[in-house]
């Protein structure tokens, strides 16, 4: 399936998308704050409009955690003095998308937002049963997408922060605010579709690095990237050194 094709069977002619970020807690990753940012969408996947950036902080039943607070800013009063409860966080999530909450798909980057959601909707006795089932039967993992095309060096994932430095994104801050992270994948995410170049030349580069691929056609794939010009001969070639 070619990338595009790959790309409209995700949105699935949908014509929004709510990038979402949560923060959670250090021991029990309970949900302390979340961020979203809504987006209408061309017939081609990119970005038409976005609406200004959602935020709120969310009461947890257990304490933050010095990592996270020392990593988002958030403390235990922060959450005590501007915290909402979980329900009402959601409650003025779905308000924020308004109509297109039904019509949208929710994306993050990786997928630790939906553990986050699942383990504080097993915390809490009162939560929003069709808001967050309609948020998890609507969810995309954008991170496990982008991991086919773009990798580190060592064949490893890369932080939200790194892929949009890649894609040359001037970085919306704070950094590590869910509400500037959704933000951020937001702005990821269009840049994914619209700069080629980039896309081509990080895709190329995991393929180079793909070791399960047999050893005759990487030595071709080198040859090309190296503006060698290859013909099947090549191919036989190898192959046949392979079977020496």
């Amino acid at each position: 399936m070619s990338f595009m094709k790959e790309i409209q069977k995700i949105l699935s002619h949908r014509h929004y998308i709510t990038f979402i970020d949560f923060e959670g807690t250090e021991r029990t990753q309970e949900i302390i704050a979340i961020g979203a940012v809504i987006a209408s969408l061309n017939k081609d996947g990119t970005i038409k409009k976005m609406k200004k950036p959602f935020h709120i902080y969310v009461k947890a039943n257990s304490r933050v955690g010095n990592y996270v607070s020392n990593l988002t800013g958030i403390t235990d009063e922060i959450l005590k003095e501007k915290g909402v409860f979980f329900k009402e966080a959601m409650e003025e999530l779905k308000k924020y998308c308004g109509l297109a909450f039904k019509k949208s798909l929710f994306v993050s980057y990786s997928n630790s937002d939906m553990r986050f959601l699942n383990q504080t909707i097993a915390r809490n006795l009162k939560w929003p049963v069709e808001i967050c089932h309609q948020i998890q039967k609507n969810y995309f993992d954008f991170a496990n997408f982008f991991d086919n095309f773009v990798l580190d060096e060592n064949g490893n994932r890369i932080s939200l922060m790194k892929a949009c430095q890649l894609f040359e994104i001037t970085l919306a801050e704070p950094l590590h605010d869910p509400a500037m992270d959704a933000l951020n994948l937001a702005y990821l995410y269009d840049a994914f579709l619209k700069r080629k170049d980039i896309l081509c030349r990080e895709y190329e580069s995991v393929i180079l690095r793909y070791s399960k691929m047999p050893r005759p056609l990487l030595v071709l794939f080198k040859m090309i990237s190296e503006g060698k010009s290859v013909d099947i001969s090549d191919l036989r070639e190898e192959i046949e050194k392979d079977l020496e």
